[in-house]
Parts: structure tokens; sequence; C-alpha cells
């Protein structure tokens, strides 16, 4: 997103979470993060201060009410954060206030002037520019005039203003309320509002931003991943067909099909649709399409929903396509797991992840059918539209195959919702003629290049995929409009 205003604004240190905000927090004025219990406040604001001190330069001051400064570091050093060091280095500095509501007598007026003077000389000390109070509950425990307390919240985040920190204020949800006084949402510039919900057993935690005053940023609901390596957002309302294709083309893997298409091959960057029926090869095209990538020196990365890595292998070594050495070279990766281990949107973040991390040029999703045992054909409509928005931007070769049921049709279900997305789409049947089983192979469509028409018939073999010789292209059936 592109901010058209004026207001200063610093990196969240979350990925993803900057293009959501149109460009990161406000700088120099007070981000309220609430949420329930388990959904990563507390992570949020050690990821906030972290990277903006190791991207940015800019130290940080936390101020716990709950964790000690010792439990803080030993929890995060699970997502790689090693906060003891920055603390030697001057960078970052943890304070630890309890605050007991058994030990405390509320008599006459109180105040927030003794946390002020603290928090003061944190900041000085080591020239903070970000902070993080964690969690604001704790700290008005002990007060039970509701008008003093609305008072010292207002004073507290005017006060964090007029020193110019950026501070990240995280606070329980409430009843009826964002937060469990109902006032700090009211008067903080930015608020993002944090939830883990389970759904079909399902767990999948989202965020989306309540208000953010003064800038552009986006209204819907973003799933967000907890990982080793801290807090990342999927942005899914910036995918938009705006990206760039190209006019070169590159082999599926199995010469005998490149000839099927005008061209002798597919366009660079397009996305491949293989369906059938089980048994009808989804799988072995697939392994060509990922062989004929690592034969050009290109990065391939393999999702497996009902297969481990070693089956796959195995199996295809079974008809000569022999992918060890390029997964021993690192030029091939299978991430294998069961739909069910996350929800939708958690798959599509890993995606994303390892996208970023592999930086592959050929993406295979083997079968994006299992997905619907994750959520609703809907929901999987969604989310394949995203993913395959995602790959177009970034101009990956995309193939996915899908398993059809003897009672379907081509426009049915899962189908339905990649065919009219995909650019290539292979039919693939096994049909039982006289006794035997003969396998064929139809294009159904090829945007933006002739192809060939007419079914054609393969077997497999020990040495491959074999095409028959009677149903390919020759001189005289192409020339037929096939």
């Amino acid at each position: 997103m592109q901010q058209p205003s004026g207001i200063a604004k610093i990196s969240t240190g979350i990925e993803g979470l900057d293009e959501v905000t149109g460009g990161g927090f406000p700088q120099g004025r007070p981000i309220l993060i609430c949420g329930s219990a388990g959904c990563g406040k507390t992570l949020f604001g050690i990821q906030f201060l972290v990277k903006g001190i190791l991207e940015n330069d800019e130290p940080g001051v936390f101020v716990s009410f709950e964790e000690t400064a010792t439990d803080l570091t030993y929890n995060s050093a699970s997502l790689g954060f090693d906060l003891k060091k920055l603390t030697a280095e001057g960078k970052l500095r943890i304070d630890h206030i309890r605050v007991e509501r058994s030990e405390i007598e509320e008599t006459g007026e109180y105040d927030l002037e003794g946390l002020f003077i603290r928090l003061n000389y944190a900041i000085d000390a080591i020239g903070a520019k970000r902070v993080v109070l964690d969690t604001i509950e704790s700290l008005f425990s002990g007060m039970q005039n509701e008008g003093l307390l609305r008072s010292e919240i207002r004073r507290l985040f005017a006060w964090l203003k007029e020193k110019g920190v950026t501070t990240v204020i995280t606070g329980e949800r409430g009843t009826t309320t964002l937060t469990r006084q109902g006032l700090e949402e009211y008067v903080s510039d930015c608020v993002i509002l944090l939830d883990f919900r389970v759904v079909d057993q399902i767990a999948t935690r989202r965020l989306r931003i309540v208000k953010y005053r003064g800038s552009t940023h986006g209204t819907n609901e973003y799933p967000f991943l907890i990982d080793e390596n801290g807090i990342s957002v999927i942005p899914i309302t910036s995918l938009k067909l705006d990206y760039g294709t190209s006019s070169d083309v590159i082999s599926t893997g199995l010469p005998p099909l490149d000839t099927l298409f005008k061209k002798n091959g597919i366009y660079e960057g397009s996305s491949t649709l293989i369906t059938g029926t089980a048994g009808t090869a989804k799988t072995i095209l697939a392994g060509y399409f990922a062989l004929g990538s690592c034969l050009r020196n290109e990065r391939v990365l393999i999702f497996s929903f009902e297969e481990a890595p070693d089956q796959t292998i195995r199996n295809l070594l079974t008809i000569g396509v022999d992918l060890r050495p390029f997964i021993k070279s690192k030029l091939l990766l299978i991430h294998a797991s069961r739909p069910t281990l996350h929800g939708l949107e958690m798959h599509l973040l890993v995606v994303n992840k390892l996208l970023k991390e592999f930086r592959p040029k050929t993406v295979i999703v083997d079968p994006i059918s299992s997905l619907v045992s994750a959520g609703s054909p809907i929901e999987v409509k969604a989310m394949l539209v995203r993913l395959i928005d995602t790959l177009k931007i970034r101009r990956i070769n995309a193939l996915f195959t899908c398993l059809m049921n003897h009672t379907s049709s081509m426009g049915d279900g899962t189908i339905e919702a990649v065919s009219s997305l995909a650019d290539n789409w292979l039919y693939l049947q096994n049909d039982l003629t006289s006794g035997k089983r003969q396998r064929s192979l139809l294009i159904v469509k090829a945007r933006g290049m002739e192809h060939y028409n007419d079914w054609v018939n393969f077997t497999i073999s020990p040495t491959g995929v074999r095409f028959a010789a009677s149903s390919t292209p020759t001189i005289s059936n192409t020339t037929n409009g096939k």
C-alpha cells in the first residue's frame, strides 16, 4: 500500500504487517495491542523492540507487569531473540514492576507519577525510541475509582506522546469492549485486535486493525503465524491483478507432452492444473514437471498432502524419475504434511514463508483436493485464489493436482474453483476398455496458446510415460485444426 498522508511511520518488525498498516506504526504515538490469553500480545511487543534494535538501531524499553526479566529472556530465546545480549549491549532495558492487588490499600488519590519517573529514567538511560508496556490491566488492578482510572490512562498516553517514543501497549480483551477498561482503545492512535480461535478442532490466529488515526490501512482479518522466527502476517487484500507475464516457453519435463502445445511447451510463470481420478498418473506428471525444472537448474518446492517425501521419491524411481540428486544439492525441497495440521490460512502462511526462504522458481501442490478436509469449499476456493495470485506475482511456475471422484464432472467442487484460475488444464482418465485399463490425456485449455484438441493415450512403464504414436500430433492431424 502507498501512504498518501504525511504521517511519520516506523517499521512494526512484524513481517507482512507493514504492508497492512500502510508503512508501519505511527511514530511517536501509542499503539494498543489487545486480545485474549495466548494470542501472542507479549511476543508481539518483544518482536517490535528486537527488530527495531537489529534492523533500525532504535533502542527499546520493555516494562513488564507480569513476567520477570528472567522469564522473558528465557521464553524469547526459543524464537531466536537474545534479550540478554541486547541488554548487555545497552540497546534494550527490561523493567519488571510488580503490582499485587492483595498488597495494595487504596487511600487518597492514586496516580502514576512514580511510573512516569521510572519510565523516564529507563528511556533516557539508553536513548530509547520504542517502548512496550505489558499488560496495562495489571497496572490498574489496585484502583477502584473509575473516574480517576480513566484520567490516569489519558495522562499516561499523553505523556508517552510528549516523550516522543513509539509505544506498544498490550491489554486483555474485555467482555463487551476491546479491553477490560474500555478506554485505551479510544485514546490510542492505532488499535490492533489479536484473536486465537478454534474451529472444527483447527486453531487459527487472526489479526485485525480496528482503527488507525490519520492513515489508510487494511480492514480485513489477516491470519498470522507464530513459529521459531516469531510472528508473520500475510496481507491477503494486497494481492491485485497487476502482475507481469512472460512470453518465454518452458518444458513440462515430458517432451511428448510438450509437443501437444503449439509452442512446444507452456508459458513461463503460468499455472497448470492436472485433474483425474485415482491412478491416472497425476503425481507422475507432477514428478516430470519437477524434474524438468531441476534440469534447468531452477529451485523446486513441492507441497505433498498425501505422501511422505521418501515415498514420493521411491515411487518416481520405479519409472526412471530420480529426484534424489536434486534434493541432495538443495535444488528440490519437499514439504509434506496433512491438510488438517493447520487451518487453510496457516497453510497459506507456510507457503509464503517457504517462498521467501527457499525462493523456488517452481511450486507443486499435490493434491489441492485434500484441502477440503481443512475447510469448506468456499474457504478452499478463497485460499487457492490467494495462493495462485501470490505465485503469479512472483512469476513462479505453478502446478496443482486435483483428485476427482468417479461421479464428479469437470466442473464440480474444488476443480471448479481452480479451473477458471489456472492457465493450463490437463484432464486425465483411466478407463476400462475390453477388460484393460487405458490411460488418456486431454488438454482442456491452454491460455494464449494453440494446443492439440484430441485425447492422447499413454502408458506407464519402468522407463517412464510413453504416449501412443497413433494418438500424438502429426503433420496431417495438426493441419486439420487439432
